[in-house]
């Protein structure tokens, strides 16, 4: 049986994502339709609760064409490095949003940019799925190193996430 080429490969992964991103749109998009339509019907932490369920599932069909993405070119040294680079350059989005969020400005405030650091803490579990995937699937040692790397940056992020929220909460207490 012959072999499917790295690029149809690669495009097919492309079509995967593409299909991913629209149905997380559309998921959105149904979601904001839903608070639009029956504004009557907020109770703020229920819909909370939606939101951050909808989160994590979106989240999750991102998982999906990743861990095909690291399956296709996990015989390519040159470019799972790539992909590393990129997982690394992720990982580091984490520390940036904690920073950012330790503003007052911006988590007292109702910017869009204090969401945007919120969800990518929020979602820090689910990258730390895909990296641990990509870290086991790695072939080569630069792809090996920097996968690892990126999942050092994003455990020890989540976890001093985790240390200020409680002493911030041990504080508060009294």
């Amino acid at each position: 049986m012959k072999a499917i080429p790295l690029r149809t490969q690669l495009c097919l992964v492309a079509a995967f994502y593409t299909v991913v991103l629209a149905t997380a749109a559309l998921l959105v998009y149904a979601r904001h339709l839903q608070y639009v339509n029956h504004p009557e019907d907020t109770a703020g932490g229920m819909y909370a609760a939606g939101d951050l369920i909808l989160e994590i599932f979106i989240g999750c069909m991102f998982l999906v064409p990743t861990f095909v993405l690291a399956l296709v070119i996990r015989k390519s040294e040159h470019l799972y490095a790539v992909y590393s680079r990129v997982l690394l350059g992720l990982s580091l989005t984490a520390p940036i949003s904690l920073g950012v969020l330790s503003i007052p400005a911006v988590n007292q405030g109702t910017m869009l940019l204090g969401w945007i650091c919120m969800d990518r803490l929020l979602c820090s579990p689910i990258v730390i799925v895909g990296l641990v995937a990509s870290r086991l699937l790695a072939r080569f040692d630069q792809a090996k190193r920097l996968t690892l790397y990126a999942l050092l940056i994003e455990v020890l992020t989540l976890a001093l996430t985790a240390a200020l929220f409680l002493f911030a909460a041990k504080a508060h207490r009294g």
